[in-house]
């Protein structure tokens, strides 16, 4: 058992924040409480709202620290597909998925809690970078599109950012009643390739 430490944690903010991920991937981020954060955290539940205002502001937090991760994680994987465009943008699809598996309480804060980006000027800014390398790597792709069947770089990567998101949603994360013979990562990729065929951007097959 975690032993309570009172007010003088001594991280307390990131401690809480922690033990609001531990929650958040077990139960959900509706399935538990401040006090019961506090608890995880081990300190006492009047010291969460030296930090806090509520839940959601704590939950708010955790998606703001998700995004910044995985805007790091969309870069490096930008930069690893460098000088190709086509590998760098197939780089950037493959992080997404990768993000989901390695830090389920930051994905379900950011994408399954409800939580606007825009409840706080910090969470929106995180999130916006975070979207801004793929459609970076879509722009950069794009170039190699006739002008008259380019479309817009921002649809090019919503479309890829959509059926990441989807492959996450109904095959990589146990979603009840959803099975499928291929792993999450064969489908991505080879959702990700159709789609790709079809602007002109990998020969198609003979």
């Amino acid at each position: 058992m975690v032993k309570k430490r009172g007010y003088h944690h001594g991280n307390l903010r990131q401690a809480l924040i922690d033990a609001a991920l531990q929650l958040i991937e077990v139960r959900g981020p509706t399935g538990f409480t401040l006090s019961e954060a506090a608890k995880q955290a081990g300190v006492t539940p009047a010291a969460v709202y030296r930090h806090f205002e509520g839940r959601e502001d704590l939950i708010a937090e955790a998606a703001r620290q998700g995004f910044a991760m995985f805007g790091d994680l969309m870069q490096y994987a930008y930069d690893s597909g460098q000088p190709s465009a086509l590998a760098a943008f197939e780089a950037t699809g493959r992080a997404y998925l990768a993000f989901a598996r390695r830090y389920p309480g930051h994905y379900i804060a950011m994408f399954e809690s409800g939580i606007s980006v825009n409840r706080t000027p910090e969470l929106a800014v995180a999130s916006a970078n975070a979207r801004h390398v793929l459609e970076k790597a879509a722009t950069e792709l794009c170039e190699h599109i006739p002008p008259d069947k380019r479309p817009p770089a921002s649809m090019f990567s919503a479309h890829i950012w959509a059926l990441s998101h989807g492959v996450v949603e109904l095959y990589a994360r146990n979603s009840p009643g959803t099975t499928s013979p291929f792993s999450p990562e064969d489908l991505l990729e080879t959702g990700i390739g159709i789609y790709l065929r079809g602007l002109g951007l990998i020969a198609r097959d003979s």
